[in-house]
């Protein structure tokens, strides 16, 4: 039998599929996708190299919905060689597919930012743009600049939109503010993602909102007003609704275990996207940062606003946020997978590519061992880490 010239065989580790995880597995890769998998014997003869992964994950890559750099890298400000090093540190963890997040700013700025970053989407760098902000609350607006904030005006976000020449994938709104609704329909028309996010809104405008189009939470329970027995606010609204992804961010910082549990509890696996709201020093180190026009001190992994003390984004990695989600919170590895790699797939249009471990799909995937560490990482059938196992 002929060999293909980049086989590639990952054999002997619990493999995670949609349908569960498969004890032993065998993932057979060719060029940059899956061709097989399996659940043959890790001492069966292979027609490739075949690492031997017994006692470890086999996992898809991770895809990331919200992320504003790392490695030092700004997405936001970087030149686009500093910006291809934030993705190079990403990958190393895990992360095969990001989203490149823009922070608030002057809208000239942001309009020929989104022209700069659709250079790396048509390259296939990243899956496209997130703008978070300038439509957001001056309520909420969390590391934010207060003095560039601006109503969604539906023509200035259809101005993002169309700079982003075909790429932009999500805005995150205050939705209550001027504008709002009006402006979720326009990107619901448009294809991009509405999220509900740094919003002041009450249940009964979410809800409205929710009708309108929108579909995602940003960093549920963050820059939004707290769940109340009388006032039960956004939270409630965007947990409650089965057309709603809510992104959380799980490093310990953001969010109370007991909060995290709710999340998965009331929205299902089905309905959770983890994400990192990284900013620089993701992967790179405590320092001064600056996100946006504002100042950032990154202490101990936690980074802060100079000026206020307001957490300023994460220095968080995908693998974390997984081994901390199996570790800490006691999650199934089957939603976190879902979470991490196929809920968010599916939510940018791109889970007939991504997301999962199946024949015909791009070989992302990520080798963990028995403690959740990252061990391998394959994009699109290259070795990003090679594992030194077996």
């Amino acid at each position: 039998m002929a060999v293909h010239a980049d086989r590639k065989v990952l054999a002997g580790a619990r493999v995670v599929l949609p349908t569960g995880v498969v004890e032993g597995g065998r993932v057979t890769v060719e060029g940059a996708r899956i061709t097989d998998v399996s659940a043959v014997p890790a001492d069966a003869p292979a027609d490739a190299p075949a690492p031997d992964l017994t006692g470890h994950w086999l996992v898809p890559g991770f895809v990331d919905l919200h992320n504003h750099g790392g490695g030092g890298a700004s997405f936001t400000s970087g030149t686009l060689d500093e910006v291809l090093r934030g993705i190079r540190t990403h990958r190393a963890h895990g992360t095969t597919t990001l989203v490149a997040s823009t922070v608030t700013g002057d809208m000239d700025f942001l309009a020929h930012r989104a022209g700069e970053l659709s250079e790396l989407a048509e390259q296939g760098d990243i899956a496209g743009i997130h703008f978070e902000g300038p439509f957001i609350s001056p309520c909420r607006k969390g590391a934010h600049s207060e003095a560039l904030l601006r109503d969604p005006d539906p023509a200035e976000v259809r101005k993002l939109v169309d700079a982003a020449r075909g790429h932009a994938r999500m805005v995150t709104l205050a939705t209550e503010l001027p504008g709002g609704v009006d402006s979720v329909r326009l990107l619901a028309e448009h294809g991009v993602i509405a999220a509900i996010g740094h919003t002041d809104a009450t249940y009964e405008q979410t809800v409205e909102a929710i009708e309108a189009g929108a579909t995602v939470a940003t960093h549920l329970f963050n820059a939004m007003p707290a769940l109340g027995h009388r006032a039960p606010g956004p939270i409630a609204a965007l947990l409650e609704d089965e057309r709603v992804t809510v992104e959380l961010i799980n490093d310990g910082t953001h969010l109370h275990p007991a909060a995290l549990e709710l999340a998965f509890r009331h929205a299902g696996p089905g309905r959770v996207a983890f994400i990192t709201d990284a900013m620089d020093a993701a992967g790179f180190g405590d320092g001064v940062y600056h996100l946006g026009p504002l100042e950032v001190e990154v202490r101990e992994g936690v980074a802060r606003l100079v000026e206020g003390g307001s957490i300023a984004g994460s220095t968080l990695t995908l693998d974390t946020a997984f081994r901390r989600a199996a570790t800490v919170d006691g999650l199934p590895v089957e939603a976190i997978v879902q979470a991490l790699s196929a809920n968010p797939a599916k939510l940018l249009g791109l889970d007939d590519r991504i997301g999962s471990i199946a024949p015909g799909k791009d070989a992302d995937l990520v080798v963990l061992d028995e403690e959740f560490v990252l061990k391998g990482v394959m994009r699109r059938g290259e070795w990003v880490i090679e594992p030194q196992v077996g």
